[in-house]
């Protein structure tokens, strides 16, 4: 199981290093600074100008300092952990309806969108690997299928970013809207929850009360804390930098900032989460952009994971609904054209119906001796 570090909760930790003066100073400076141009200096009036000012301050020499003193505070208050056991179970959908078939192999792997070439080199492989062991039957041939899938399938770095312990982790979540964003934000924080970790939510998503409301939901059902916009179509990345100044505010673990999935013109695009991360810069480097895909959408799912990772620096994929389809190809497909990791899955609507990404549990559902939907 991965192991991640995690902030010292306890005693041990309510050790705070105190400010530099010269820290102190600068956010005077900076307080003053806002105040100058006419602008509120407090995070909850922040909009667009507020964060222009506030990036033009920070960015000027010498003024490093609150990034450094927050590295200082967490540096000794971590501790290695891991997140609870969560199994992909039977959420993955099985190749085959009967036996393995060397003969069908190839179109079968096709229908599940592995690609053609792919598909022809498993069952190349499939066949040179049965002749040379002498596997025959049925579930000799499953378990060799198992492992070659495995073997294309792990990534060495298919772990969430979240052990250089440098707190709070911030991940920033962006997709088109339907594919599971939010929903998948509300299962991984309820998921690091239960491993004790405190979470702060942030509705960037300001153009749609309704993934607010629904992110406040699921930031109740995870006991986590929520930062919502003050008014619809607020500036996202105001949300983003009120999200994460809690969260370094309340000590916090990771900070995890839901973002609008519209699909505008790629430039509007990249313009919006440009700006939410240079907001989150500010304060904090981001640990993950986390790209959330929608496996039932079959081919469509490439052309949207290719339209965000030209605008957006993506570290690793969410395929959702992995459930809903025997599509599930689309994984291997995804990782190897975008050569981005598959970190997480959805495989079905229940909190604890996602997991960490793992290649062998993945491949042993495709290969599975069950009826195939």
């Amino acid at each position: 199981m991965f192991k991640f570090l995690k902030r010292l909760r306890g005693s041990q930790s309510e050790t705070v290093i105190n400010e530099p003066e010269a820290l102190q100073e600068d956010q005077a400076l900076d307080v003053q600074a806002l105040e100058v141009q006419g602008q509120s200096a407090h995070p909850e009036d922040a909009q667009a100008p507020v964060l222009e000012i506030v990036e033009e301050i920070a960015l000027a020499p010498g003024n490093s300092a609150l990034a450094e003193t927050v590295e200082e505070k967490t540096a000794a208050q971590v501790v290695e952990v891991e997140l609870p056991k969560r199994d992909l179970g039977d959420g993955i959908r099985s190749l085959f309806g009967s036996a393995v078939e060397l003969e069908d192999l190839e179109e079968i792997l096709i229908r599940a969108d592995f690609g053609l070439d792919t598909a022809i080199e498993v069952t190349e492989d499939l066949r040179s690997a049965a002749n040379k062991a002498g596997a025959s039957t049925d579930a000799e041939l499953r378990l060799l299928l198992k492992d070659q899938l495995t073997k294309r399938l792990t990534r060495e770095d298919s772990a969430l970013n979240l052990s250089t312990g440098k707190l709070p982790y911030v991940f920033l979540v962006v997709g088109v809207n339907g594919a599971g964003k939010t929903t998948t934000i509300g299962k991984l924080s309820r998921w690091l929850r239960d491993g004790d970790w405190s979470v702060v939510l942030g509705a960037a998503d300001t153009f749609r009360a309704a993934a607010v409301d629904q992110l406040e939901t699921w930031a109740k059902r995870a006991e986590a804390k929520i930062v919502r916009p003050e008014k619809e179509g607020q500036d996202p990345a105001s949300v983003a930098y009120q999200t994460v100044e809690l969260a370094i505010k309340e000590d916090a673990d990771i900070a995890i900032i839901d973002t609008a999935g519209r699909l505008q013109n790629k430039k509007d695009l990249m313009d919006e989460l440009g700006k939410i991360r240079r907001a989150i810069e500010k304060q904090a480097q981001i640990s993950e952009v986390l790209l959330v895909i929608d496996a039932t959408t079959g081919q469509n799912a490439m052309a949207q994971a290719k339209a965000f990772t030209e605008v957006a620096d993506v570290t690793g994929i969410v395929l959702t609904k992995l459930d809903g389809t025997a599509k599930g190809g689309i994984l291997y497909s995804l990782q190897k054209e975008l050569d981005i990791p598959i970190k997480l899955v959805g495989v079905g609507e229940g909190v604890n119906d996602f997991a960490f990404f793992s290649a062998e549990e993945f491949a042993k559902g495709l290969v599975a001796h069950k009826k195939a939907n």
